[in-house]
């Protein structure tokens, strides 16, 4: 199995947080945090189209201490 071409997310701004995104031979794709490269999500892109409409639609959730 070859290794996924990753691409940076372009909302991925600092070097630290970045979120990784590769088109799989499947057709699905996967997803990685460069905090943790060896934990790879992988999701239909209808799959990931729905979170993604959803996480934008939602008001942010406030981040507790």
């Amino acid at each position: 199995m070859s290794e996924p071409t990753w691409q940076k997310s372009s909302f991925s701004e600092d070097q630290v947080n970045c979120i990784y995104v590769a088109p799989a031979p499947d057709g699905t794709i996967h997803l990685r945090e460069s905090e943790e490269p060896r934990t790879v999500l992988t999701s239909a892109p209808q799959g990931l189209a729905a979170l993604l409409r959803r996480l934008k639609a939602e008001p942010p959730i406030p981040v507790r201490p």
